[in-house]
């Protein structure tokens, strides 16, 4: 087998392990494609798997403290890059997308974390990468990655999505809200959303959308029946993103071009996020 062979080999699990810990579509394809010539270059690599991941995590680790600069000064939410699959589609990545891991909530969540803590809570607790590795890819000590970890672990786990719906009943939920939606009738709109309902939109200051997390569902439903009225119902092509349900709308008028998607929990809407960044969907088909 080939160097190439090899490292085709593991290539889905490399950009796996790069999306969970940038969420970043360019980022992780980016990553692991500087991976490669370290590889090719690399001699008695015993472990390529093992060797690789360490690659990556130290390229994504750099990516993430260079974001957490940029964050500081960037308007409005801050929301992953969307992968969107379809239901048909069968190839690694599309399985890889479909993790719970991945999901749009558990990502929002990640980003609350520090660098390091968001390397050393994903690498160990999502791909079981044993904590001495993990603090050469943080350059600390063992003990240090697994504070790191720990304090990742207990700031996730207490606001932890729920646990994913099941595809039918999530189709079911986002039919039924579209279609109380196109009718303009708040009731059965809000009779859709969960009480404590939240919508999050990412423009990044170059797309509108909403700046400020929209809470509650009687606020939530405003914000779209008002957005409805006065652009217009609009055209879309449902998808999958990050696993659950969402759609794709092309750009309308005024109307950017986004990706939205969905929570659904308990039967009712509990979470929307509307990336429309144009610097987050260029690898979007619209």
């Amino acid at each position: 087998m080939t160097t190439a062979d090899v490292f085709g080999l593991h290539r889905t699990h490399l950009i796996g392990v790069a999306y969970r810990l940038t969420g970043s579509v360019a980022d992780a394809e980016d990553a692991v494609q500087e991976a490669w010539p370290r590889f090719a270059r690399a001699e008695g690599v015993v472990d390529a798997r093992g060797w690789l991941t360490t690659v990556v995590s130290r390229i994504c680790l750099d990516r993430l403290r260079s974001a957490a600069v940029r964050r500081e000064t960037y308007v409005g939410s801050w929301l992953p890059e969307p992968w969107v699959t379809t239901p048909e589609d069968d190839d690694p990545l599309a399985a890889v997308v479909r993790s719970d891991g991945v999901r749009m909530a558990a990502l929002v969540l990640l980003d609350k974390l520090t660098p390091d803590q968001r390397v050393a809570f994903v690498l160990h607790d999502a791909f079981a990468v044993p904590f001495g590795e993990i603090a050469e890819v943080l350059g600390v000590s063992e003990a240090a990655a697994r504070q790191h970890a720990s304090r990742a672990r207990k700031s996730v786990t207490g606001s932890a999505p729920p646990p994913r719906a099941a595809l039918d009943e999530q189709r079911e939920v986002l039919e039924k809200f579209l279609t109380a939606m196109a009718s303009g009738d708040l009731d059965a709109v809000l009779g859709l959303l969960h009480p404590d309902a939240v919508m999050v939109g990412d423009g990044g200051g170059k797309a509108r959308t909403a700046v400020n997390t929209v809470s509650g569902a009687d606020r939530v439903a405003r914000f779209f029946l008002g957005l409805l009225r006065k652009y217009g119902y609009p055209r879309t092509r449902p998808v999958l993103v990050n696993g659950d349900l969402g759609l794709v709308m092309a750009a309308q008028g005024e109307v950017a071009p986004r990706v939205t998607t969905f929570t659904v929990h308990d039967g009712k809407v509990a979470a929307i996020y509307d990336v429309a960044n144009p610097d987050k969907l260029g690898h979007v088909e619209f």
